[in-house]
């Protein structure tokens, strides 16, 4: 349990630290997404699919998260914390294939890192799931 909370608060601070790094701001809403899209990555890291089909879910899922969270915002919270209606081919300005794309291939490095700590954590005694190749 501390591990996925740890994991969680992990992913929320690195969405936190992307959103400031790559816009200047952020919103605290992306640290609960951040913290579930890391959940969800180390789920897909621990299947045994090829990295660019686990990247590909990644991306879908982050860019659900997104969207979810975006409505949430705009219609819950009467905020609007992104706006990508500027974007070729957007959903309500929520989502685009441009920062999908983004999120492909930081989805894709994070499972890579996700399946390398977990090779040099575990031995087989101590780890019950095999760990997917990639």
């Amino acid at each position: 349990m501390l591990e996925r909370i740890a994991l969680f608060v992990l992913g929320g601070s690195g969405y936190l630290g992307v959103e400031l790094a790559w816009r200047g701001a952020t919103h605290w809403t992306m640290f609960v997404a951040g913290g579930g899209c890391l959940c969800g990555l180390q789920m897909l890291a621990e299947r045994p699919l090829p990295l660019a089909g686990a990247a590909c879910a990644g991306a879908a899922g982050v860019s659900g998260v997104e969207a979810a969270v975006g409505v949430l915002c705009r219609e819950v919270l009467h905020t609007a914390v992104w706006d990508y209606s500027a974007e070729w081919g957007n959903l309500a300005g929520l989502v685009c294939p441009r920062y999908t794309f983004y999120w492909f291939l930081l989805c894709g490095w994070v499972v890579w890192v996700l399946r390398a700590a977990r090779r040099a954590t575990c031995s087989p005694v101590s780890c019950t799931a095999k760990t997917a190749p990639g």
